[in-house]
């Protein structure tokens, strides 16, 4: 049986062979504990460690973050209510634990697929947060190391846990509203700039750890820690941190299983000049064969009505059709009438506004980090709500608009309406985006917006068609001893 060593991570890849599974992989019995250990939780993963330190038939037996100072902290809490677990700072330990039989993370994503493979590869389960990918490649390889290894893996998009969801979605299937003429994602969600200038690395923080599988450049912001959302490197923008929760509701209205076979996106960083480089501001089309998807990003604070910067949910100028006005939301238009998804509001209208009906939740009730205990115990990966490959799919939507947008070039308003007047739909959010940004002063004048290429995608071979410089894209060039290994 092969061995799992430091130096396999070291070399890029683990020392397996094909159908191994290592000695950290036991067969559980209907009384055993699971043995689950926490990876990074300056944020989503707190909520990991209170929802499992709860949890009936788990054991929370270790913590492991690059942080000595978050790590101490969360170690303290569990200390305190009589839990006491393994600290670790290098994840690559972690996976070389046989006292551990699963893991969840919520790192930064440019760290989520590696460590979801490595620990398919070391007999562990995974639960990854959203996007479960920082590019398109890289997801689908996560996607295949569970498969090979039998592993269960379930992506953090906790939409497909909400029974009222799942409700709302086979009444739209049944074709109890008609065809879906589009579907509308909007992450309408207030963030400020995050200032420019070079930061101090926290105290002890092993930085060549915390970067991985991204270059390790100097710090050009000043908080290392949350704000590498906002850096190509690191993160996907909004619509990869908030949007992505939007974009696998709308993908699961849909029906559809692979990505689109055309994209295109219109955004910028409008508003300030920061050390961010994603768009705060953002409109990308996945023209689906079935229907279009539209999906939006306004990240500045002021819409029809003055909303503060820390808001949440807010209008932000969401359509006037929009039911209650939210600005994280889903609306599914349909011939017959809508289904409107605001955090815990699921309803359908008919094209009058007049509610028709309230959803009522079904389903097995089981929370998303419940659902993947149960499917861990069960070794019955097809109890998934969110299996790796639902959001990878997912993941992979934010990905291929993002790659259309930095394909794009700056265009003035007249020349990106002259580009979009055939599509009457897209040209409309084109329209509201503007009187956004004019809200938020931000001249148009000049030629702040890009105006991204439609770029033809192989849904079958996860390429995009007769496009090089796209295709680059899809991956990225990793360090040595980070590296998302080619076969898995």
């Amino acid at each position: 049986m092969s061995q799992f060593t430091r130096r396999s991570f070291m070399g890029g890849a683990l020392a397996v062979t094909a159908g191994t599974v290592l000695p950290t992989s036991r067969c559980l019995g209907a009384n055993d504990d699971i043995r689950v250990a926490v990876i990074g939780f300056n944020g989503r993963g707190v909520g990991h460690i209170g929802d499992l330190a709860k949890m009936k038939g788990v054991r929370l037996v270790a913590l492991c973050d690059v942080d000595p100072a978050v790590l101490a902290r969360e170690a303290s809490k569990l200390s305190k209510q009589g839990i006491e677990v393994q600290t670790y700072t290098d994840v690559r330990k972690v996976m070389e634990s046989k006292e551990i039989d699963a893991i969840t993370t919520a790192t930064p994503n440019h760290w989520h697929s590696l460590i979801g493979i490595w620990a398919c590869q070391s007999g562990k389960d995974a639960y990854i947060e959203k996007p479960i990918s920082h590019n398109v490649w890289e997801g689908r390889q996560l996607v295949k190391a569970a498969r090979k290894y039998k592993r269960i893996v379930q992506g953090g998009t906790q939409n497909r846990s909400n029974g009222r969801l799942k409700a709302a979605v086979e009444y739209v299937q049944g074709g109890n509203l008609g065809k879906i003429r589009a579907i509308y994602g909007l992450c309408y969600k207030p963030r400020q700039s995050i200032g420019t200038g070079a930061g101090t690395l926290p105290s002890g923080l092993d930085y060549d750890l915390w970067c991985g599988p991204a270059a390790m450049t100097p710090l050009k912001r000043p908080k290392l820690h949350y704000d590498w959302h906002w850096v190509y490197e690191t993160g996907n923008g909004d619509m990869g941190n908030q949007g992505i929760h939007q974009m696998d509701v709308a993908r699961w209205f849909l029906g559809v299983d692979a990505l689109s076979p055309r994209v295109m996106s219109i955004g910028g960083r409008v508003g300030y000049t920061d050390a961010g480089e994603t768009p705060n501001t953002q409109v990308i089309v996945h023209d689906y064969d079935r229907a279009p998807l539209f999906f939006e990003t306004r990240g500045l604070p002021k819409g029809k009505q003055f909303h503060e910067a820390r808001a949440w949910n807010s209008n932000m100028d969401a359509p006037d059709w929009f039911p209650n006005g939210r600005g994280i939301s889903v609306v599914v238009d349909c011939e017959g009438g809508k289904v409107f998804d605001g955090q815990g509001n699921v309803a359908a209208y008919d094209q009058q506004g007049r509610k028709i009906k309230d959803f009522e939740s079904i389903g097995d009730g089981t929370d998303h980090m419940e659902n993947f205990i149960q499917a861990v115990r069960e070794r019955k990966p097809e109890l998934l709500h969110a299996d790796c490959l639902e959001t990878h799919l997912s993941s992979a939507l934010c990905h291929t608009g993002m790659i259309s947008h930095r394909l794009g070039k700056g265009a003035r308003p007249e020349e990106t309406m002259e580009k979009i007047r055939s599509n009457a739909t897209l040209a409309a959010r084109y329209e509201s985006m503007k009187e956004h940004l004019v809200r938020n002063g931000v001249d148009l004048s000049s030629s702040q917006l890009t105006v991204g290429p439609w770029l033809q995608f192989d849904p079958k071979k996860e390429r995009f068609i007769d496009n090089d410089e796209a295709n680059e894209m899809l991956t990225r060039e990793y360090r040595k001893g980070y590296v998302v290994p080619g076969k898995v």
